[in-house]
């Protein structure tokens, strides 16, 4: 059984919850949205919480439901606080800018990769070695955030690249003379 999983998520107030089905739905001060919770696990709404809880005793269900009840739970920190990543560049001459509904991004090839950022998620660019992105979706400011490193990941030896804010990098030691 999970322990994650058998605690309720409570609705805050300014958040109107729905479940109808399998598809459970937040509204609040951030926008909205919705999760569809797979057929082994029962999802309810009761006394201001959603309570989730496995359909079946089949071992699928018993490790779907603490899952279903993170995602819940994510759906409400989404449409109340939201989600942010923080990206640094790392480099000489490696910079990124702001240019409308792109982002540019210098990263030492020989042209700028532009990167159009999707619906729903937010870019800034406070100094051009930092990128903040945020959104009310974790999943998409993560594979958007994953997206933007992925152009050019941090190497071992100087550290050259796009890094996540809280990441370390395992520095290798050079060539010996």
């Amino acid at each position: 059984m999970s322990r994650i999983g058998k605690r309720p998520v409570t609705v805050p107030s300014g958040v109107t919850a729905t479940v109808e089905g399998q598809t459970v739905k937040m509204k609040g001060p951030k926008g909205e949205l919705r999760f569809v919770v797979h057929d082994d696990v029962e999802v309810k709404l009761e006394d201001g919480a959603v309570k989730v809880a496995p359909r079946y005793e089949t071992k699928r269900a018993q490790a779907l439901y603490g899952t279903a009840r993170a995602q819940v739970a994510n759906l409400v920190a989404g449409v109340t606080k939201g989600f942010e990543k923080k990206l640094e560049i790392i480099g000489v001459g490696y910079r990124a800018a702001l240019q409308g509904k792109s982002l540019q991004l210098a990263l030492g090839y020989s042209h700028d990769v532009n990167y159009a950022v999707p619906e729903g998620i937010t870019i800034a660019v406070p100094k051009p070695t930092e990128i903040t992105i945020t959104g009310n979706d974790a999943q998409r400011v993560g594979q958007v955030a994953a997206e933007i490193r992925g152009y050019r990941p941090p190497e071992p030896y100087k550290g050259k690249g796009v890094k996540y804010a809280d990441e370390t990098i395992f520095r290798k030691e050079g060539k010996k003379k």
